[in-house]
């Protein structure tokens, strides 16, 4: 099966490894990777911050990065939903309406393609730890993922998933909300935080790494004795 790969922003930037994790499973899949190196972003940070032609522009180039066929496959629920659920809006009454739902119905976050596509639960990863899963707003409310990121980590082996209270409560990142409101941002990692701290977790797993970013920032600051991680992370190891 080809898969082509779109790698937001700040994945490229600051934690390629992950997008490298995300390869190495895919592949094991026996999946025909693809990474188109003139990709950019989705157009999601300037639509939030009300530029809506600059979005639509930025959104113009990817439906172009991405006019082959194949399936598109991400590491961030939170840029799967913003194709999936508001491109149509940026070209609503254009000549590209039908290209826009074609690239919608091909595009998917990680973690739905390896259990709806491929159907593949077990990817043979062994991390012995206790854990803890977060679920994203955007994984949650945008793509309507729950059971498809605990399905497969249901199939780590050593790995146990404590659910930890309130685990469908936004993180505070928010993307520009964490930028406009610092202060009720804060507050609400604080919280996650400390839900995940009392299931005696040491690590805290999730499909977005903006909200593991977030989390990671507070949680080096302080000094907390809790790591994050993406499944795409988790399921790349324990094998080669």
């Amino acid at each position: 099966m080809k898969v082509q790969l779109f790698i937001p922003c700040f994945v490229d930037q600051l934690y390629p490894q992950t997008a490298m994790n995300m390869v190495k499973v895919l592949e094991k899949a026996c999946c025909d990777v693809s990474y188109n190196t003139n990709q950019t972003c989705c157009g999601q940070p300037a639509f939030n911050a009300g530029f809506l032609e600059n979005a639509k522009a930025v959104a113009a180039k990817f439906i172009k990065d991405f006019e082959d066929p194949d399936y598109i496959v991400a590491p961030s629920a939170s840029c799967v939903g913003f194709i999936r659920n508001y491109y149509s809006n940026l070209f609503e009454n254009s000549s590209q309406h039908n290209q826009v739902k074609n690239l919608a119905e091909r595009t998917f976050e990680f973690t739905e393609f390896l259990t709806q596509i491929l159907q593949i639960d077990n990817y043979g990863a062994e991390l012995n730890v206790r854990a803890t899963y977060h679920d994203s707003c955007a994984a949650l409310r945008e793509c309507k993922i729950k059971e498809a990121p605990r399905q497969l980590l249901s199939k780590v082996r050593g790995l146990e998933i404590i659910e930890m209270p309130e685990c469908e409560t936004c993180c505070g990142f928010g993307g520009t909300f964490s930028v406009k409101f610092p202060e009720i941002s804060l507050a609400m990692a604080d919280q996650k935080i400390g839900n995940a701290m009392n299931t005696g977790a040491s690590h805290i797993i999730s499909t977005d790494l903006s909200c593991l970013m977030h989390l990671e920032g507070i949680i080096k600051k302080k000094s907390i004795p809790l790591t994050t991680l993406h499944i795409a992370d988790v399921l790349a190891t324990g094998w080669e």
